[in-house]
């Protein structure tokens, strides 16, 4: 009875490892390669498969999701003969599982090798500042030159990157120096500029302040001349109006030579040719004056001799 019980035991054990082999679960987005002898059979997608075991070998599991797959720093030599390193990231995506297996030996190393070459013949035709200022042209040529090559083996290039480009130390060195004269090319223009606007701008406002200057003592001129006019014009008429006599004048006239005569800066007076008839008038209204209050005036009284000898007004 024993040797019966462990015949059941290892049938029981096979049945087991049948089931197992048999019933195949592969989860979503994945994929599974079944070979029948070695031979590709079909494959499998997500869910519950049955397969024949012992005879059906689940050959490779494909995710089919999209990978990022960074490669080293690659060095590469640009058109003006300058050694750059440049790091470069590629997302793919597994279409066709079957081709993924059967077309290349490791899709992986193939589509870093490619990256490396297609990099250094695109590269190789630009110069250093191109290449550093061309990212997207690199990164679309290298995409499609890519995709082209990887469509027969089941896989598809939806993007390249490039991480960096690192040029030599002594380029950098250069580079900086450029760009930091550059700035102080661009520092010293803006502050030259500025001082440019600042001087305009000062002396705008300086010839504005004097145009406005003029003109206020043009009009203040004006008005004071049109002030003096009108004074005059008013005293023209004032006199015209009272209508004076020659004697009211000559008195008025013989009241403002003081004020001709007053300062300390007058060292020379010229006495005008018109106070002569000024001191005939006055003197006719003197007389009159006498006249009218003795008779046959004042002069009649006096001598003869005290007369010749007074001296004459004119």
């Amino acid at each position: 009875m024993e040797p019966v019980i462990i015949v059941l035991i290892i049938l029981v054990v096979l049945v087991f490892i049948a089931l197992i082999k048999t019933i195949q679960v592969i989860p979503q987005a994945s994929a599974a390669i079944v070979e029948r002898f070695g031979r590709y059979t079909r494959t499998l997608n997500a869910g519950l498969n049955i397969v024949v075991p012992f005879i059906d070998t689940i050959r490779n599991r494909i995710d089919l999701r999209e990978q990022v797959v960074p490669f080293p720093p690659q060095p590469v030599i640009t058109q003006d003969n300058l050694v750059v390193n440049i790091d470069t990231v590629i997302y793919y995506q597994v279409t066709d599982a079957r081709a993924a297996t059967y077309e290349v030996a490791s899709y992986i190393q193939a589509i870093e090798q490619l990256t490396v070459t297609t990099l250094r013949n695109i590269i190789g035709g630009m110069d250093l500042e191109r290449t550093l200022t061309s990212r997207e042209e690199i990164n679309a040529a290298l995409r499609g030159v890519l995709d082209e090559a990887t469509g027969k083996w089941g896989i598809r290039v939806n993007r390249v990157e490039l991480k960096a480009i690192e040029p030599p130390t002594s380029i950098q060195d250069s580079m900086e120096k450029q760009m930091r004269a550059d700035r102080d090319k661009r520092a010293a223009i803006l502050q030259a500029e500025g001082v440019r606007q600042s001087e305009i701008l000062r002396a705008e406002g300086e010839k504005q302040s004097q145009i406005l200057r003029a003109e206020g003592e043009a009009k203040a001129a004006a008005l004071r001349a049109e002030g003096e006019a009108q004074a005059v014009r008013t005293v023209f008429e004032a006199i015209h109006a009272g209508d004076p006599d020659q004697k009211l004048l000559s008195y008025q006239y013989l009241q403002m030579l003081p004020k001709i005569a007053e300062g300390d800066a007058n060292k020379l007076w010229i006495v005008p040719s018109e106070i002569g008839d000024a001191l005939k008038g006055l003197s006719g209204a003197v007389g009159n004056f006498g006249s009218s209050l003795g008779g046959n005036g004042a002069t009649a009284n006096v001598p003869a001799q005290e007369r010749r000898e007074t001296p004459s007004i004119d």
